[in-house]
């Protein structure tokens, strides 16, 4: 029998990149949309992407901070990939209206998912709950057993949002009544190829380097892991009987500095070699800036974070491997980039 999968938030970066793979190893997937006029623009992209058994995906109308609908979402499926998270056009004014729509939008999703006896739900949660408490003077791997403190100074309003909500899924899930499995997956920052002009908050890292508007390169170390990795561990954490409550960590082989992905832009796509700075954002001056900026702030514990960060626990339970290393996930990126026009050589 076809397994039926619900994908929230069909219109987003990892979301393409999970219903192609779903679509191409033959499952029955329908998906969310906040507004269904966008269902021809996902077709659009999946066709232009290649994808095959386009028949088996269907639309349905449903928001993360509305109730509509997500019944009927749920009522004929098996899993659920809670992808979608609130949508915010600009930075956030409040944290606690950040904190509340993502803590209301997974309790929206797990109990309806209790309500229509959903098997599984893995939830893309996000590393910004894991390890942005682990810093550089602690040289122990991170691991899926580490929490982000709530109060961790320079941690931003998403991360925040994303580390609280999933708290709250995790106590839902643990009460005594819930018949629900559960798995969270906590990628890294995503990049890779694009399946459309759509690009996610994370490519401003590479595009502001491209196109010359970091005049000055902070040095500081980023994992980083390919969007069709993170499309994988999902599905491979939906199916697999281990991971029922486990949480995995989604991230490439190792890290790569900014200033070595400038390098290695410069060396690689040398037909940006001339807008990509070659300066460096001094760390003592970062770190003076983060007592008036919270940009810098944030930057500052970016600088700090430990990024001795281990994906063993997925290539254990899951039998997942990373396909692509760090410099082939930014240049791909980078491509992508120009193919789809975001960014002029």
């Amino acid at each position: 029998m076809t397994k039926k999968v619900l994908v929230t938030g069909g219109t987003g970066f990892l979301a393409n990149h999970l219903i192609a793979q779903l679509l191409q190893q033959g499952y029955d997937v329908k998906t969310t949309v906040r507004n269904l006029a966008k269902q021809d623009q996902i077709k659009t992209t999946l066709k232009q992407s290649h994808v095959e058994n386009l028949s088996n995906l269907s639309f349905i109308a449903a928001d993360l901070m509305s109730d509509d609908n997500w019944d009927e979402a749920m009522a004929d499926r098996d899993y659920v990939f809670s992808v979608a998270s609130p949508v915010f056009f600009e930075r956030p004014k409040s944290e606690v209206d950040a904190i509340k729509s993502a803590v209301e939008g997974i309790t929206r999703i797990i109990h309806a998912a209790q309500r229509n006896q959903i098997k599984r739900i893995v939830m893309t949660s996000n590393f910004g709950a894991v390890g942005f408490s682990r810093l550089s003077d602690d040289l122990k791997a991170t691991t899926e057993r580490d929490w982000t403190k709530e109060d961790q100074v320079g941690l931003s309003i998403y991360e925040k949002s994303k580390l609280i909500a999933e708290k709250t899924a995790w106590k839902l899930i643990n009460r005594p009544d819930n018949q629900v499995e559960f798995v969270t997956v906590n990628p890294v920052a995503i990049f890779g190829p694009l399946m459309s002009g759509h690009a996610s908050g994370s490519f401003d890292v590479i595009t502001n380097i491209l196109n010359g508007k970091m005049r000055l390169i902070p040095n500081i170390e980023l994992n980083i892991v390919d969007v069709r990795d993170v499309a994988d561990i999902e599905i491979l954490a939906m199916f697999s009987d281990q991971a029922n409550g486990q949480r995995f960590i989604a991230s490439a082989n190792g890290k790569i500095s900014m200033p070595e992905i400038a390098k290695l832009i410069r060396s690689k796509r040398p037909q940006f070699a001339k807008k990509i700075s070659r300066l460096i954002f001094p760390n003592w001056l970062l770190k003076l800036a983060s007592y008036v900026n919270s940009d810098a702030k944030e930057g500052r514990l970016l600088l700090k974070m430990n990024r001795n960060v281990s994906n063993h626990k997925a290539k254990e339970y899951l039998d997942w491997h990373p396909l692509n290393t760090n410099e082939e996930i930014i240049l791909a990126s980078v491509d992508s980039l120009v193919h789809f026009g975001l960014i002029t050589e």
